[in-house]
C-alpha cells in the first residue's frame, strides 16, 4: 500500500488536533519507531527530534519497557481501582516517592496530562470547600498551557486554545512569569492579587512555558512566588507533565526550587509515551483535609483506566532506566551538545535569542511569525523534508530529543536548523 492511499483513509474519516484541515497538508502516515526514528511506508526515515510531544525520552520501542509491559499484561492485564489495588500500583508509588520532592505523600492516578492538571485544580477548590471556605480564584502565569479539560484550559492563557471558550472558565487572575531583573515587580503583584481575590491555588509550569516556545523563567523568582502563596496557604501547583523525568537536568524542574509546590501533576514521559497515564501527587496536608466521617468530604473523582497496570510497568522500567549510568551519561552529552551548537548560532543574524536546559535546546528567530501560520507551516516541511521532525511554536524553533539520539543524529538536527537560518 502507498503513502499516499494511507493518507487518503486517513482523510476520509479522521480529524487531527491543532489542525485545521482545509488549510493543512495531509498527514504524514508513519508505520514504525525504533530509538529516535520514525519511518514511513516508503521506508523514509525522520529523527524524531522533539521526542513526539517530550514522551518517548527513552527512545521509540524501548526494549526494557516493552518487556516489562508484556510480562505484566501475562499476569495482570487490567482491573479497576475503585476498592481494589494491585502491585504495580503499590511499586510504581514507593518509587516515585523516592525521587518526587520529599514534601509529597499521595499519589491519585488519571489518564492524561489535562486530566492530571484538573484533579489537582479540583483538589485545591474541595481543600478550602472541606474546611468550610469558598475559595474561587486561580493564579496562573501569563501565556502558560495546562491541558485542554475545561480546569486545565481555564488556567492555560493561550488565546489560540482557549479563544472560543473564554465566557465559561474559571475565575483566573494572571502574572508574567519572574526574570531576574523583575523577581521584586512579579512579587508585588501577586501580592496585590492575593489581597485581593479569595486564591485556591496557584498553578504553574516550573522554569520552563512549553508550549509558549520553550520560555525559561528564574527559580529564585518562582521560589519567592511559592513562598508568598503559601504564607496564604494558597496551594501551589507545579505542571512538571513537560518538565518532568530529567528534561531540565534534575529529575524534576521542582528539584531546582528550594520551596516546593504542594502538588505536582505528571504525565507524558512517566510511561515514556507507552501507555496514557497520569499522577497529580499532593502533600500529607493536602490528604489529610479529605478524611473526615463525611463521605461527601471524599475526593469523588475517577478515571475509568486509573493506576492501569500496564501503564504502571512502563513507568516502573522507565523510571528504572532515568537514573541509570547510561541514560545519565546521554542526558549530559546532549546538555553540553545543546550548549556547544548554542554558541556556534547565537550571533547569527536570524536568531533573536537561543537557550538551553538540560535536554531543552529553543532558539528565538529573528522573524515575526503567527503560532500556525505559512512560514511556520513551511519551516515544519522544511524539516520534514531533511528527515527531521521538529514543530516550530510561532517563531521558537526547539528540540528535546529522545535521551537515546546518537551523536550522529543530533548533529543532524543543528545541521538542519542552520539550513533554516541560512533559508528564511
Amino acid at each position: 500500500m502507498k503513502v499516499e492511499n494511507l493518507s487518503s483513509r486517513d482523510k476520509k474519516y479522521l480529524w487531527h488536533p491543532l489542525t485545521q484541515h482545509k488549510l493543512g497538508r495531509p498527514q504524514l502516515p508513519i508505520t514504525r519507531a525504533k530509538g529516535a526514528l520514525l519511518f514511513d511506508e516508503e521506508g523514509k526515515e525522520y529523527i524524531d527530534g522533539i521526542a513526539s510531544w517530550y514522551t518517548v525520552m527513552y527512545g521509540h520501542a524501548n526494549d526494557d519497557i516493552i518487556s516489562a509491559m508484556s510480562q505484566q499484561m501475562q499476569k495482570l492485564d487490567f482491573v479497576m481501582f475503585s476498592g481494589l489495588t494491585h502491585e504495580p500500583a503499590i511499586e510504581l508509588s514507593e518509587k516515585l516517592m523516592a525521587i518526587l520532592p520529599d514534601n509529597q505523600a499521595k499519589l491519585f492516578f488519571n489518564d492524561n496530562g489535562s486530566t492530571a492538571i484538573e484533579a489537582a485544580i479540583k483538589m485545591s477548590l474541595q481543600y478550602f470547600h472541606n474546611n468550610g471556605e469558598k475559595r474561587d480564584t486561580l493564579i496562573a502565569f501569563e501565556d502558560g498551557f495546562h491541558g485542554d479539560t475545561f480546569g486545565a484550559m481555564s488556567a492555560s492563557g493561550l488565546s489560540s486554545y482557549n479563544g472560543p471558550f473564554e465566557d465559561f472558565l474559571l475565575k483566573v487572575v494572571r502574572i508574567p512569569v519572574p526574570q531576574e531583573d523583575t523577581i521584586e515587580e512579579v512579587k508585588s503583584t501577586l501580592s496585590k492579587i492575593l489581597n485581593e481575590n479569595e486564591c485556591a491555588a496557584f498553578v504553574f509550569e516550573p522554569l520552563v512555558q512549553g508550549a509558549a516556545g520553550m520560555k525559561f523563567h528564574s527559580a529564585e523568582g518562582l521560589d519567592a512566588l511559592i513562598s508568598l502563596c503559601q504564607e496564604q496557604e494558597v496551594l501551589c501547583i507545579a505542571d512538571e507533565i513537560m518538565t518532568g523525568f530529567g528534561k531540565t537536568g534534575k529529575n524534576f524542574a521542582s528539584d531546582h526550587l528550594s520551596n516546593k509546590p504542594d502538588v505536582i501533576c505528571l504525565s507524558k514521559a512517566l510511561t515514556a509515551g507507552m501507555f496514557p497515564l497520569s499522577i497529580t501527587s499532593c502533600s500529607q496536608k493536602i490528604y489529610d483535609r479529605f478524611l473526615s466521617d463525611e463521605v461527601h468530604k471524599g475526593f469523588f473523582h475517577a478515571h475509568t483506566f486509573s493506576a492501569h497496570p500496564l501503564g504502571c510497568a512502563a513507568a516502573l522500567a522507565g523510571i528504572e532506566l532515568l537514573n541509570s549510568p547510561e541514560i545519565i551519561e546521554r542526558r549530559t552529552y546532549i546538555e553540553n551538545a545543546h550548549n556547544l551548537y548554542a554558541g556556534k548560532i547565537q550571533n547569527h543574524e536570524r536568531v533573536k535569542e537561543v537557550r538551553v536546559m538540560g535536554a531543552i535546546l529553543a532558539i528565538d528567530l529573528e522573524i515575526e511569525m503567527e503560532r500556525y501560520g505559512s512560514l511556520r507551516d513551511e519551516l515544519y516541511n522544511f524539516f520534514l523534508e531533511r528527515g527531521v521532525l521538529l514543530r516550530p511554536l510561532g517563531n521558537t524553533i526547539y528540540t528535546l530529543p529522545p535521551y537515546v539520539i546518537t551523536d550522529i543524529q543530533l548533529q543532524k538536527i543543528y545541521y538542519s536548523i542552520t539550513e533554516a537560518l541560512n533559508t528564511f
